[in-house]
């Protein structure tokens, strides 16, 4: 009988998850349910860097899908600085990215690869920060 109700628990479970997987493959952000590709959309799209990070910490999911996050508000933020480096900068600004990349890989467990996507995104801010005072 015990066994019979474990079985019958498992199987409730099983189509509860089955039922809030497809939910959370989506997220709030801006007051809507977007996807991660939406919201890495969004990113890409901001006026500035650093709206783009302040849409990053608002629409954060602390999870693993901050690294796909942190990638696209880099891209954004690389628009700013990238194609003005000379090569000996292009290669300190890479290592600071490894660096990030590095810095929790001995860790298991989402919240570090979130981490390191938010490592990421504030090294290309800040380099896109710097270049911009520099132009004014």
């Amino acid at each position: 009988m015990l066994r019979v109700a474990s079985i019958a628990m498992r199987l409730v479970m099983c189509a509860f998850v089955g039922l809030i997987m497809p939910a959370a493959s989506a997220a709030i952000c801006q007051g809507k349910s977007m996807t991660l590709d939406e919201i890495a959309d969004v990113l890409k799209a901001a006026p500035t860097c650093d709206a783009s990070m302040k849409i990053f910490q608002d629409c954060s999911l602390s999870s693993s899908g901050n690294l796909q996050l942190g990638a696209a508000v880099q891209e954004r933020c690389e628009a700013d600085f990238l194609s003005k480096l000379q090569t000996p900068q292009k290669h300190v600004y890479e290592h600071e990215i490894k660096a990030c990349n590095g810095k929790y890989a001995n860790q298991s467990g989402t919240m570090y690869r979130s981490w390191e996507g938010f490592c990421a995104a504030e090294v290309a801010q800040r380099y896109s920060q710097r270049a911009l005072k520099r132009s004014r």
